[in-house]
This record gives C-alpha cells, structure tokens and sequence, in this order.
C-alpha cells in the first residue's frame, strides 16, 4: 500500500527559530514598523528611488541570507528522506527548506525567493549575494547591468501577483495529499490561506500548527498551539510513523 502523500504549507512561524521575524504576529515586523511595509510593497519600490535605497540596506542589514534550517525545516526533510512522500509549499522566501535538504523541486514558493535578484525589465538575475556585494560597495540602488532597469529580489511584493504555475501546482499537491499541515501560518494572507480549505474540502487531514489562533482551526482535526520548534517535529515523527 502506497504511503499517503503530506503537503505542509509552512509560514513564517516555520523560521523564527533561525532568526527571521515574522511580519504578522504579535511582535511581527509590520506590527513594530509600519513603514517597513513600503520597503516590499511594488507600487513604493518601483515609484520611488529612496525607498529601493532603504529596501537595499535592509536585506544587507538583515542578514537572512546567513540564516540556519532550524529543527523544523530539518525534521520536514527528515521526514522526506524516510520515505514518505512530501511536499512543501511555502510563503516564506528564506530558502531553508532547500538548506535543510529538501529537493528543490518539491518545494513551491508562493512567494518567490530572497536569494535571486531579478530586472525589472529585461528579466536577467543572479545570486542575491551579487546584488548585495553592489550596495556594499557603494552603489545604493544597483541597477541592471545588462539594460540598466530596475533590479529587485525575486520575490513576490505587496501588490505584485503570485506567479499563476506555482499556485496552480500549490493547488494540484493540496487537492492530491491526505495529510496537509499548516505550521507557522497565520492563514489570513489568501490566496495561500485558502489552501488549507481546498485541503479539507478534498477529504485531507487537515493539522494546523501555529501559536494564535487561524480563521481555519474549526476545520481542523488538530490543532497545536505548542511552539513550532518542539511541536513540528514530534508531529512529523508520529506522521511517519503511521504512514
């Protein structure tokens, strides 16, 4: 008998532990900062000079891209690597799912990556370490160096689109999947939050995993408060336990 397949849709909680901040919760980022908000937001950052100058210093200054997988990212590719067939599908653009060894193609990033730059214009990118390398070196808004645009990171901005393939994709592994676990997600950013409904509606066992409460717990058949770092494992090793 084939093993049922998991689908996790991790947020931000998922990352916590490896030093990212959430942008939601209630220390998140935008709670703290609100202008911090216009730093990601397309309409700001494409209209206005200075605000892709304080958005540049802000990833040099973060240090994401130093980031560690945390015991989360580890035991979903643990689980993985048992056997089980798994999924990741993400908000999070830390990339720490990859870094903990998940297979590239079994991780779909609704929101894009914060390792790539892209041209806003002719579409050319590289390693964010390259853009970054630019700004540290004295060049605050580094343009494209093969048309001279707009660069930004390869990330899905506030007001900009989900990419139509990886949601489609996101919406195929959510229907299939019997488990789907929602870890570390506040599920109020749609289209994303939807997914945990599709997942119930197609007969999954739907887990959410988050500190506060989502607009999807009554559907769940588990709901776990605990802290991400203690509860994602101890549940992904009682996941692989009866599949």
């Amino acid at each position: 008998m084939s093993k049922p397949l998991v689908a996790l849709l991790t947020g931000a909680g998922v990352s916590t532990d490896s030093g990212i901040p959430d942008y939601r919760g209630p220390q998140g980022l935008w709670r703290r900062d609100p202008e911090a908000e216009k730093l990601v937001t397309y309409e700001y950052y494409m209209g206005d000079p200075e605000i892709r100058r304080r958005s540049w210093l802000m990833r040099r200054d973060a240090g994401a891209l130093g980031a560690e997988p945390n015991a989360a990212h580890r035991a979903v590719a643990e689980l993985e690597r048992s056997g089980v067939p798994v999924r990741v599908i993400t908000q999070n653009v830390d990339g720490l799912h990859q870094l903990a060894g998940m297979p590239d193609r079994k991780v779909l990033e609704l929101h894009g990556t914060a390792r790539r730059y892209v041209c806003t214009a002719c579409h050319a990118g590289g390693p964010m370490e390259d853009a970054l390398a630019r700004v540290e070196a004295g060049e605050p808004d580094p343009p494209c160096r093969e048309c001279g645009g707009i660069l930004k990171p390869a990330t899905v901005m506030f007001g900009e689109r989900l990419d139509p393939v990886v949601l489609g994709d996101a919406v195929a592994v959510t229907k299939a999947c019997q488990v789907f676990i929602a870890a570390g997600t506040s599920l109020q950013v749609q289209p994303a939050a939807g997914l945990a409904g599709v997942a119930a509606d197609h007969g999954a066992r739907l887990i959410v995993v988050n500190a506060e409460p989502t607009p999807y717990d009554e559907l769940a058949d588990e709901v776990i408060r605990d802290p991400i770092g203690t509860a994602l494992p101890a549940l992904l090793r009682r996941v692989g336990q009866s599949a």
